[in-house]
């Protein structure tokens, strides 16, 4: 039996930090009852669940490993392809947990067809095609369906065909992920009925009735604040990035679930490439700097993306949850930047020990 009790620890509790506490873990998951095994010592350090990252682009396991470094126990892969990659990414102990999109839908001349998606497979342009494409996508180990949304007439996937690729996703039980960071492919991808809008425009805000429109309908944003201002930096309009700022001030005010992510990848001929892991940290402090409270920026990367992901083994640490767990140096509380100031990482119960 793999067992070890965590002593001493402050556990933030998904509202608060706890008096010092004891955590105990067998077998990888989290445990009720006496400690067992080896006492480790917290010295009254905070104790996370462990985090996590909802937009992420995985192709190594140096990035894989670099998440975990940084206290990121699980990554939510936005696409990835051929198929084997992302078989051979997952599993591993003691580092990152990845689920992953696989292969997305692109229309067939907006830039991520131009520069990074180069498999033909991936153009979906007839509506008719969206039962079969999905159910490629899901025999190929999907786990949610990622569709690129451009401005209207900018070369991405058309509105009708998104619509058919979320509904014939859904008829088969998978949430829809849909890239929008144009006001233009906002609104087309909530009219799609995507889940989950990921990014948010740059420039001027999202329409109000659209933020209006996710709130009553349920759906979620991970606006990857990090790659908008990387991207506002990079084409010299740093002004842009006020826009993305003020979508997650409406968003969150208006009660739309908001998760952390990064867009986190190295990919050759991006624009702007976030660090894996450490980028996590930075995009927490964007979202306490958009008006969540840094309780509400720490579930952002744990409780919620759980919940909103299906991940109902994790985001939290209570008995019965897979024993992620990360041990930082301060409060994030009093200053959310305490976070990026990692001591240990524990992924399902294996601590995490950088090469």
């Amino acid at each position: 039996m793999n067992a070890f009790a965590l002593v001493n620890a402050r556990v933030f509790d998904g509202w608060r930090l706890t008096e010092p506490a004891t955590v105990v873990v067998e077998n990888g998951l989290i445990a009720s009852g006496a400690a067992r095994g080896e006492r480790i010592d917290a010295r009254g350090a905070v104790l996370l669940p462990g985090l996590i990252d909802g937009h992420v682009h995985v192709r190594s396991a140096r990035a894989r490993d670099a998440l975990a470094r940084h206290g990121v126990t699980t990554g939510l892969d936005m696409a990835s392809w051929p198929p084997e990659l992302s078989a051979s990414l997952r599993g591993a102990p003691g580092t990152a947990d990845l689920r992953s999109a696989g292969l997305p839908a692109i229309g067939p001349e907006g830039p991520h067809a131009r520069l990074l998606v180069k498999e033909p497979e991936a153009v979906v342009t007839d509506a008719r095609e969206a039962e079969g494409w999905v159910a490629a996508r899901i025999a190929e180990g999907a786990d949610y369906v990622k569709i690129v949304m451009e401005a209207p007439g900018g070369g991405g996937v058309e509105a009708g065909v998104a619509k058919a690729i979320v509904d014939a996703a859904h008829a088969r039980g998978r949430r829809v992920v849909a890239h929008a960071a144009s006001a233009g492919a906002y609104t087309m991808a909530v009219d799609s009925g995507a889940d989950v809008i990921t990014h948010c425009p740059r420039g001027a805000a999202a329409d109000p009735a659209d933020v209006t429109r996710m709130r009553a309908e349920g759906r979620v944003s991970v606006p990857t604040l990090v790659m908008m201002r990387g991207l506002a930096r990079f084409f010299g309009a740093p002004g842009d990035f006020a826009g993305c700022a003020a979508t997650v001030a409406a968003l969150h005010a208006a009660g739309v679930p908001v998760l952390a992510g990064t867009d986190a990848n190295d990919e050759p001929g991006v624009p702007f490439q976030a660090e894996h892991g450490a980028s996590l940290h930075q995009e927490l402090r964007l979202l306490v700097e958009a008006g969540l409270s840094p309780a509400e920026a720490l579930r952002a990367a744990t409780s919620l993306p759980a919940r909103h992901f299906s991940l109902g083994d994790r985001g939290s640490v209570e008995p019965g949850r897979r024993a992620d767990l990360v041990l930082i140096d301060g409060d994030p509380l009093a200053a959310i930047t305490a976070t990026a100031h990692v001591l240990r990482v524990w992924c399902a119960g294996v601590e995490h020990l950088p090469t």
